[in-house]
């Protein structure tokens, strides 16, 4: 015989062995103290990773934690930059000692060699293809027009050369999208102005603040926002490398010091556009075979390219925008799409004049990204004031005291509605001194919230007077098309159309009251051979006693049967769905005739006075 040993089992103590959520996520402190590193640099390296807090289901440490899950810690663990920023503190800690030894020498010494680092990797390895970094493009843009317009404050570390950079790094993105007709969308709301955009097929929406003088608050943590700003400056620096590059263009960009003093940079971005793409044309007429002759045209092109820029003249108009579209103009239209061609012929053969109150970067970026020409009252201006060729000037002030009659005064608001319809709008509503009419956000789908405010209808009417389409009647829709008799009174239709259409409504109204009945019945636990026989009864003695009316239903009966048949064989928890769904509905409802009630007594006041 064998004997079996039998082994006891091994106790395990509670808490030995994670299990679940207690082993794949861990808290913020433990994973501060697996990595052993100080708060501030793990917050800087999630940020630079892309790592962020998760919520499991359940909570093993307590609400009151952040989670973070165990692979993305080990993830920071094989990270290169991790040893870096332990070299830096530990290099911290030489300076520190320096200077408590009051050894100002080496103090100074380490401090102009401190070491530092560089984000290019972390961007080719969260962005392995271009059209990933476009998707997360919009909070980068936004951030970085904000930084812009921010003053510059060594006490909470907002410093002037970031400020600097992220204003070039703006304008080169501004300046791309102007120049490739990109711009879509445009809205000037109370937080900024919205901008989008539409790049590789992506759409790219980002908002700027107005230029007004922004305040610095205590209530805002700028530790974290500075983290975020510094992954972000180099991922729209490669942003901006790769789409110059994608139309033949260098980067960075060589502009005029003499516009970029007088802080006309956009403007200095275009003529570096126009004097690139020049001299490339130059450079493929005259071309040789000779490899020594090309290296040495490699080394002049930057003395060349600043050469043809001081040759374009500050006071010649075409040279902005037409300069290369003569040469150039049809490889270019057979690379752009049919968005692009329309919004580059928007503003074609029309010329702007911005006065000093309007917001001049927004309009520097807006018109000349739909086909204008811009200029403005300043020093290094394309064209002045005077210029007899202006069509419109954009004036922003209650009167205008000196007027051209060869040229329209409107308001900022027109260019904007313009943008949005796609459609150069009548300058009557938009002239110095009148109430506009409302500025409507591109971003609602007025069809799909249920209400259409007055001035959209008139820009639907004046767009398909455009297109040379004719809109249905007001007040005639499509679910109006099936009434034959109401469009018979319009016009609409003939005669003989309504008698078949009417005659087609009747027997499809039989067939409907003939399903509901057999569903009636069925819910009532008729069998179908009796069923059949009462209801071909029923129909006979019908038939008999009245007329055609007579087989016609209630439509409202109909309407509550319709309603009511679904909620009989839905489950629980599609009841309460549909319950919410409905909810919604109402609630939806509810905020339309908010609207419509509030335009009533707008009327009703303007009537009044």
């Amino acid at each position: 015989m064998v004997n079996k040993v039998t082994r006891k089992k091994h106790y395990r103590p509670p808490g030995q062995k994670k299990e679940g959520n207690a082993a794949r996520y861990v808290t913020r402190s433990q994973a501060v103290k697996q990595l052993q590193v100080s708060l501030p640099v793990f917050r800087k390296l999630c940020i630079f990773k892309g790592v962020f807090p998760r919520e499991p289901k359940k909570k093993v440490k307590g609400n009151h934690h952040t989670y973070y899950h165990l692979k993305d810690v080990a993830f920071l663990h094989h990270e290169p930059l991790l040893e870096k920023f332990r070299d830096i503190r530990a290099y911290e800690k030489k300076i520190s000692k320096a200077d408590a030894k009051k050894n100002k020498e080496r103090a100074n010494f380490l401090k102009e060699h401190r070491p530092t680092y560089v984000l290019d990797r972390i961007i080719r390895e969260r962005y392995p293809k271009f059209i990933d970094a476009l998707r997360d493009l919009d909070d980068c843009l936004s951030m970085v027009h904000l930084f812009a317009a921010l003053p510059a404050q060594e006490r909470l570390k907002v410093e002037a050369k970031r400020i600097h950079n992220c204003r070039r790094l703006s304008h080169e993105w501004q300046a791309f999208i102007s120049r490739t007709h990109k711009l879509r969308k445009v809205f000037i709301s109370v937080k900024g102005i919205y901008y989008q955009a539409e790049v590789e097929g992506q759409k790219i929406t980002w908002l700027t603040p107005h230029s007004l003088h922004q305040a610095l608050t205590d209530d805002v943590d700028l530790t974290v926002i500075l983290n975020f700003m510094e992954f972000y400056e180099t991922l729209l620096a490669f942003v901006n490398f790769h789409v110059y590059h994608s139309i033949n263009l260098k980067y960075p960009p060589i502009l005029d010091p003499h516009l970029e003093a007088l802080a006309a940079d956009l403007y200095a971005l275009s003529r570096y556009f126009d004097a690139n793409t020049r001299s490339s044309l130059l450079d493929s007429q005259t071309s040789s075979s000779s490899g020594y002759e090309q290296v040495d045209a490699e080394e002049n092109s930057e003395l060349r390219l600043a050469q043809l820029q001081h040759q374009l003249s500050l006071n010649e108009p075409t040279a902005l925008m037409h300069l290369v579209e003569d040469a150039a103009g049809k490889n270019e239209d057979e690379d752009e799409d049919e968005d692009t061609r329309e919004c580059k012929k928007l503003f074609k053969n029309m010329k702007f004049f911005l006065s000093r109150e309007v917001p001049r970067e927004s309009l520097l970026f807006v018109i000349p990204a739909f086909g204008g020409m811009v200029s403005w009252e300043g020093d290094g201006a394309p064209f002045t004031e005077s210029d007899k060729t202006i069509t419109h000037q954009i004036v922003d002030r209650p009167t205008q005291t000196h007027k051209f009659l060869s040229r329209e005064y409107v308001q900022p608001q027109w260019v904007f509605d313009c943008v949005n319809t796609r459609l150069i709008l009548p300058t009557e509503d938009y002239l110095v001194g009148r109430v506009p009419p409302p500025h409507l956000s591109p971003f609602v789908d007025n069809e799909a919230e249920g209400y259409v405010p007055d001035y959209a209808e008139t820009l639907n009417r004046l767009k398909a007077a455009a297109k040379s389409e004719v809109l249905p009647l007001p007040g005639v829709g499509k679910e109006d098309l099936d009434d034959s008799q109401k469009l018979l009174a319009e016009g609409i239709i003939d005669r003989a159309e309504a008698i078949e259409a009417a005659e087609k409504k009747q027997k499809m109204m039989a067939l409907e009251k003939q399903y509901h009945d057999e569903l009636k019945l069925e819910l009532q636990g008729v069998q179908y051979s009796s069923a059949t026989s009462n209801v071909d009864k029923q129909s006979s003695d019908q038939e008999n006693e009245g007329g055609e009316d007579a087989d016609l239903p209630d439509p409202e009966q109909i309407a509550e049967d319709n309603a009511n048949l679904p909620l009989v064989v839905m489950s629980r928890n599609k009841k309460k769905l549909y319950e919410a769904m409905q909810i919604g509905k109402r609630r939806k409802k509810g905020e339309i005739d908010l609207l419509k009630e509030r335009k009533r007594k707008h009327k009703e006041s303007k009537k009044s006075q």
